[in-house]
């Protein structure tokens, strides 16, 4: 379908920007971008994390004024003042961190969002039947705070295409789906661009940009670097454009190890859910060694959070050995004390859980170590004070090692991109070089080359005498990492495959709790 065209026939563009630039204290986060995007095409904006992307969709939305250039919406100039103006234009955006009230339930998360007050009622119907039609279901009365980080996207996207927008900007829409729920999306993005709706697409997953988006926009550093056809392309050669050379291939030796002492044991762990939407888990049995990766797949929502809180310690249970880190009863134990045993955790959602949005990178960092490295980070006698140029230099040492790109010296981690908050969250970790290591979705999010160097990390430190588990919906990151695989579903897990036995059909059955029993991973 195509848009307004002009006297000299050629088409006006659904929206144009001109020269857009954004400026924060010295650093031009965007500068001087030219970006059209037509009547019914879906238009991908691809680049590295730091790149500009989420900066330049937040002004076409109107959630940041640009320091200079111009926007025009259907061939007229306007000031996106703010969201709400966004949407009356036709625009609408699902962000990459979630602005959704925990206390809610999905449709009053919902009714907040739109300007024309409904019923909550209907309000419940019309996400009931959208979640439907387009394959996203959801429980409007359910409360978010109960809900996977996967449940919380299908509301976000609900939540926009409730406003009938012209212009649908998704920045990374598929990061917490499934294969096939990433399927059942294409299928309502597909229906959508031949209904004459225009979508800007973010996403780091390179092959589903070249299977979906009609164009493709390249950001490096601020700045446009290239435009293309993406099914035109490789995967390897757009993410080429986007970091301006070859990704990292990841190195995974074969595991060895001379002894086969478990150094992660979970025993017969059943748990009743925490709220009337959680899942209850049933009998889980895993035992890892150092040197071994362990990946658990799963469809969200299937317990591997429950899971990720039980191993973690936020959930204790009621006996010790349900759960015993390096030979040692820590089922009764919290996280203090279970990184004192040497092992360390990153949880699933970044900001909020993994870090505090308002509080800056070292202090971050002293929260979660404060324990385990008194004696670098504190100082004094019976007052313990801070030691600031300790912290600050085990920050920067992990900004360096992790390659966490910036704003400024010590910002907010709420000021970080997803993807380098990512870095600085598993950096934190590595850092103590620890013994054991569980990380929920390490690269939910991330682009490629950040991706890359996350994943070489773990290897890495398994390789280096350590046990790591890695929960990921992402199955090519699974059997990229991973010397076993086993899935979550219903609560329950099921046996753990080598790779070298595993295959995405087997994998995609045991998610689907053909193969699945409780037995021991």
């Amino acid at each position: 379908m195509t848009g307004t065209i002009t006297k000299d026939g050629s088409e006006i563009p659904l929206l144009e920007a001109e020269k857009l630039t954004k400026i924060f204290g010295t650093l031009k986060a965007c500068d001087g971008i030219d970006l059209k995007i037509g009547t019914g095409e879906i238009h991908a904006l691809l680049g590295e994390n730091g790149a500009g992307k989420s900066t330049l969709v937040k002004m076409l939305f109107g959630a940041l004024q640009p320091t200079s250039g111009d926007i025009a919406w259907k061939g007229e100039r306007f000031t996106v003042t703010s969201p709400a103006m966004g949407r009356s234009l036709g625009i609408g955006m699902v962000f990459q961190h979630f602005s959704l009230f925990d206390a809610l339930t999905a449709a009053e998360n919902i009714a907040l969002s739109l300007d024309e007050k409904s019923p909550l009622d209907t309000i419940a119907t019309r996400a009931r039947e959208i979640g439907q039609t387009y394959g996203l279901p959801v429980d409007p009365d359910a409360l978010v705070g109960d809900l996977s980080v996967g449940e919380r996207q299908r509301i976000e996207i609900i939540r926009c295409l409730l406003q009938n927008p012209d212009l649908i900007i998704l920045d990374e829409p598929t990061s917490v789906l499934t294969p096939q729920e990433a399927d059942l999306l294409f299928v309502t993005l597909e229906r959508l661009r031949s209904e004459g709706k225009s979508i800007l697409y973010i996403s780091h997953r390179l092959e589903e940009v070249r299977r979906l988006c009609d164009r493709a926009t390249v950001l490096r550093h601020g700045k446009v670097v290239g435009q293309c056809d993406p099914r035109t392309q490789t995967a390897a050669s757009l993410a080429r454009m986007m970091v301006g050379n070859d990704i990292h291939v990841i190195e995974r030796l074969p595991a060895e190890w001379t002894d086969r002492i478990p150094l992660v044991e979970v025993n017969g762990l059943s748990q009743r859910p925490r709220g009337p939407f959680s899942v209850a888990l049933h009998d889980i049995s895993l035992s890892i060694n150092g040197g071994e990766i362990l990946g658990i797949a799963g469809v969200a929502g299937n317990g591997q959070g429950e899971l990720f809180e039980a191993i973690s310690g936020e959930v204790l249970q009621e006996r010790p050995h349900v759960v015993r880190i390096r030979g040692t009863d820590a089922g009764r134990i919290g996280i203090s004390a279970r990184r004192r045993l040497g092992a360390a955790f990153v949880p699933e959602e970044r900001l909020g859980h993994g870090a505090v949005p308002d509080m800056s990178l070292t202090n971050n960092l002293l929260l979660s170590r404060h324990s385990t490295d008194r004696k670098m980070f504190l100082t004094g006698g019976v007052l313990k004070l801070v030691s600031e140029s300790s912290l600050a230099s085990a920050a920067k040492r992990i900004v360096t090692q992790m390659d966490v790109r910036k704003s400024a010296e010590n910002p907010d981690a709420s000021a970080l991109s997803g993807g380098n908050l990512q870095k600085f969250l598993i950096g934190r970790e590595l850092d103590r070089n620890p013994s054991v290591i569980v990380v929920n979705q390490p690269t939910w999010g991330v682009d490629a080359g950040a991706a890359a160097h996350i994943r070489q990390a773990l290897v890495d430190l398994a390789r280096s005498g350590s046990a790591v588990i890695v929960i990921s919906q992402d199955l090519d990151e699974l059997f990229e990492i991973s010397d076993r695989i086993a899935a979550m579903v219903h609560g329950r897990l099921s046996e753990s495959v080598p790779i070298e036995a595993m295959t995405m059909e087997r994998v995609g059955l045991m998610m689907g709790g053909a193969d699945a029993t409780a037995g021991a991973a």
